[in-house]
């Protein structure tokens, strides 16, 4: 099935505030918020810095981004109305960032209107991630930096053993929801393609497993998206949503994605 992220803005309402929730879900994760620290200390934010944020959704990279130390404004874009709605009631108040609706590939501001572009889980679902990449260069002060930071989703795993049933799950919520899953692997090149010069680029791993909630809803969408492919039926995916949590309760429950970070300069 296609990554309903790729083309969010046409998606039922309904959709998009399933989605919104989850966004904030994964937001509020202290090993996801442990992430995004850990990257945000490599990237150079000077006083009065200009940040864009690519595909903000509901927002939470830009509020914490907002109230960083010396941060002039922050801008966050995404093509949703309904994640860029979420992301203006949630902010209220924040006078330093605001939203706006827009596409990636065709940003909606003049040549060197920023000093930092971030793109946070967001550059696997853009079919050409070159063109956001060089769209994001050209809206970039000359030193500059960007930041990335995706999943390598092609390393999502609950499985706790060969032919674990709930993989596929986790395989067919990868299909439904990341245009590519290999994209991080092809990082580096598509980024210097687009005439940056990347600082570095290193791993990090994400585990969900006494308390998951997250990886949980992976697994929900994915047997959703085989019952709706005809690959499932109703019961054996409702069978397939209790066995996860009956390895919740029984301290079993084990899942993994691998991510990656990088910085980058604009020369």
């Amino acid at each position: 099935m296609p990554d309903v992220y790729a083309s969010i803005e046409t998606a039922d309402d309904a959709v998009q505030e399933r989605l919104a929730e989850v966004l904030e879900l994964r937001a509020a994760d202290a090993a996801q918020q442990a992430m995004l620290e850990d990257y945000l200390a490599d990237l150079p934010l000077g006083d009065g810095a200009r940040v864009l944020e690519v595909g903000c959704g509901t927002g939470a990279v830009a509020r914490t981004v907002a109230v960083r130390p010396g941060v002039g404004e922050v801008v966050g874009l995404d093509p949703s109305p309904v994640f860029v709605d979420h992301a203006r009631r949630i902010a209220d108040g924040v006078a330093n960032l605001s939203y706006v609706v827009g596409s990636g590939t065709a940003l909606p501001f003049a040549d060197g209107s920023f000093d930092v572009v971030i793109f946070h889980t967001v550059l696997s679902h853009i079919p050409d991630a070159g063109a956001a990449l060089a769209e994001a260069a050209r809206v970039t002060a000359t030193g500059g930096a960007l930041a990335v930071f995706d999943g390598d989703y092609a390393t999502t795993t609950v499985a706790l053993g060969d032919h674990d049933p709930l993989q596929a799950c986790a395989d067919a919520a990868m299909g439904a929801l990341v245009h590519d899953r290999y994209l991080v692997r092809r990082l580096g090149t598509l980024v210097r393609a687009a005439r940056w010069e990347v600082v570095r680029l290193r791993s990090h791993g994400y585990v969900e497993n006494e308390a998951p909630g997250y990886i949980l809803t992976l697994i929900d969408r994915g047997a959703d998206t085989l019952v709706a492919s005809g690959g499932l039926g109703e019961a054996a995916a409702d069978a397939l949503k209790a066995e996860a949590r009956r390895r919740v309760i029984a301290g079993e429950f084990f899942g993994h994605i691998a991510y990656a970070s990088l910085i980058a300069t604009r020369q």
